[in-house]
């Protein structure tokens, strides 16, 4: 535990005093009050295409479902190959080989929630095994959950060797499956915080750094299953940190904000602020997400509006 407090420490001494969060929700808003157009707007609706996370993460999922969604991931737009394929797409780990199969050699990660999503409310050694059970069946990325329950009751200590726990099965499920194929594989670790649940933006800046330095390679707002999801002001607040981290260490963390993110408003939104606090180096899949799964028929459709200054209806997009 003594470790534990010590590493909050540090990171928090580069602060000087509480979140404020007035000012916090003023300086998301400002940073963000701006409009892109024309030929910038285009660029932008493609890199968010090539950001999203697709997911499907209900109890009426199906392989057919998963199947259909990993087609629409490849191929966002059949017909135009100006556009890029989505960075991923997350799934239920039942589903995890049905969606490998459909994805194919595309380029379309894999991800996975795992670690009893979205409650987190298992025995750690059962979240571990499935993670274990996740990779087996082909995860490219593990979407874990916390406990917030021990975070919220100050068991620091429990939340932060669970996140090491499950970077450890990844580092060593990499090792042996590069292996086994002949070429470099990473797993990575998305870690989810439930800033919903938080309760305040001090709590999340805390679990940021512990996720951090516990091994995420991402850290990522929400569930989905929880609201508030993803704002811009918490997402403010763990971009901080990831700066902080990075001016002191040297390592870039990936962020992924998830939950809420409906239009491209809203996606083009996140990006103006990761440019304006992360800039130009975070602009990439490699370190940002976006968690949606109806996000990208809007982006369609206002891609199209930009190409040919018409509107299209909804029903020109598949559902899935």
């Amino acid at each position: 535990m003594k470790k534990i407090q010590t590493i909050l420490k540090h990171f928090e001494s580069k602060k000087s005093s509480a979140i404020d969060e007035t000012y916090t929700k003023e300086r998301a808003s400002i940073l963000t009050n701006r409009t892109i157009k024309g030929e910038n707007k285009l660029n932008a609706i493609k890199l968010a295409i090539s950001m999203i996370d697709l997911t499907t993460l209900e109890g009426k999922d199906s392989a057919g479902k998963v199947f259909a969604m990993c087609q629409k991931a490849k191929n966002p737009l059949p017909g135009d190959t100006s556009l890029p394929h989505c960075a991923a797409v997350c799934v239920y780990p039942r589903l995890i080989r049905t969606a490998k199969e459909a994805v194919g050699n595309s380029g379309v990660k894999i991800a996975s929630v795992a670690t009893s999503f979205p409650s987190g409310q298992f025995p750690l050694n059962l979240k571990l095994e499935d993670v274990k059970r996740c990779i087996i069946d082909g995860a490219d990325e593990i979407d874990m959950v916390i406990s917030r329950g021990e975070f919220l009751s100050g068991n620091y200590e429990y939340v932060f060797n669970e996140i090491s726990k499950v970077k450890e099965i990844c580092t060593a499920l990499s090792g042996s499956i590069s292996q086994k194929i002949g070429t470099k594989k990473e797993i990575h670790l998305k870690v989810i915080l439930e800033t919903g649940e938080l309760e305040t933006f001090d709590n999340v800046r805390k679990a940021s750094i512990l996720a951090i330095t516990a091994g995420a390679d991402f850290i990522k707002t929400s569930t989905g299953k929880v609201q508030p999801a993803a704002t811009l002001p918490v997402t403010l607040v763990m971009f901080d940190v990831i700066k902080d981290y990075f001016y002191e260490v040297g390592i870039k963390i990936g962020m992924k904000p998830a939950g809420g993110i409906k239009t491209t408003k809203d996606a083009l939104a996140y990006l103006i602020l990761l440019n304006e606090v992360l800039g130009k180096e975070w602009m990439t899949p490699d370190l940002f997400r976006l968690g949606a799964s109806s996000v990208l028929n809007d982006l369609l459709m206002q891609y199209r509006k930009q190409k040919s200054g018409f509107y299209q209806s909804g029903d020109y997009f598949s559902s899935d």
